[in-house]
């Protein structure tokens, strides 16, 4: 059996963009599931993902906009999934984002 440490570089990229892949087409499958949802169990929605995906193009000197990262996380343009699956949060969920979030 392999073990994490035993792997070479290239495979272990391989498969963190393969983790990558099957996490992001998990939440655009489930469009039932709101960011304030997974902010408050997780710390972290679409949105952060998104970031995160941007970022790293910039740490790699790739100039990645927003809104083109958060396409590709949400699998369609942020303001046609917001219109289509948003829901207002509701005051419980709310104050559980305030209690944790400030």
């Amino acid at each position: 059996m392999t073990t994490i440490k035993s792997l070479d570089e290239q495979t272990q990229l391989e498969l963190e963009a393969a983790a990558f892949r099957t996490l992001v087409a998990h939440l655009q499958k489930r469009s039932d599931v709101q960011n304030i949802d997974m902010m408050n169990l997780a710390g972290f929605c679409r949105n952060c993902l998104s970031k995160y995906y941007a970022a790293a193009a910039a740490e790699r000197n790739v100039t990645l906009d927003y809104e083109d990262a958060r396409e590709r996380v949400y699998g369609m343009p942020y303001s046609q999934w917001k219109e289509q699956f948003q829901t207002d949060a509701t005051p419980e969920q709310q104050a559980a984002y305030k209690a944790t979030h400030g």
